[in-house]
């Protein structure tokens, strides 16, 4: 079975979702996960699902997360091989290079039924969703007012599900991590 990242919304952010990494590692230990390892504090998740898999191993993490936080929590959860075709899919290319911008990939936890016509943009908040994969939206950041805008807000409206949103510095990180964790 192959490695999967489970991505959690809102998880140490401003004080809210205060969540251990050891924690959140058994949740998904105690549902029957293999090789659980954590990616900086903000509910990233990389594992290898029992052989069983499927709804019910995420049901029963669901659960965990909903006793250990006293709250449901929203879940993206990506196989190994859907990160690296995002990756490779990626619309940023010489972007990556510019100091005045900051890239992220917004992780929708659902199908969005009517995704809006790209390219979407926030100028207020100095946003632009470049692409969007079947799950994955791809947004550039500038900064306006000496701040950078951060994108989820704008994903989850014009996208109408939940998402979560991470770095793309973050996202290159844990997919390197969780090839890692495949071929242990």
């Amino acid at each position: 079975m192959g490695s999967e990242v489970a991505f959690l919304r809102a998880v140490n952010v401003a004080g809210h979702g205060s969540l251990k990494m050891s924690d959140l590692r058994r949740v998904f230990e105690s549902a029957g996960c293999r090789n659980v390892r954590t990616y900086i504090q903000s509910g990233n998740v990389v594992f290898q699902p029992p052989p069983a898999g499927g709804a019910g191993v995420r049901l029963e993490i669901q659960r965990g997360l909903g006793k250990l936080l006293g709250e449901a929590v929203v879940v993206a959860y990506r196989s190994v091989r859907d990160l690296q075709k995002a990756l490779a899919e990626a619309p940023f290319g010489g972007l990556e290079l510019e100091r005045d911008v900051k890239l992220y990939v917004g992780f929708l936890a659902a199908d969005p039924e009517s995704p809006p016509a790209l390219p979407l943009a926030s100028a207020k908040d100095g946003l632009e969703v470049m692409k969007m994969t079947k799950r994955e939206v791809f947004v550039v950041s500038r900064k306006v007012k000496g701040r950078f805008g951060f994108p989820n807000g704008l994903i989850e409206k014009a996208f109408a599900v939940p998402a979560t949103t991470r770095n793309w510095n973050t996202v290159k990180k844990i997919v390197a991590l969780a090839a890692e964790v495949a071929e242990s």
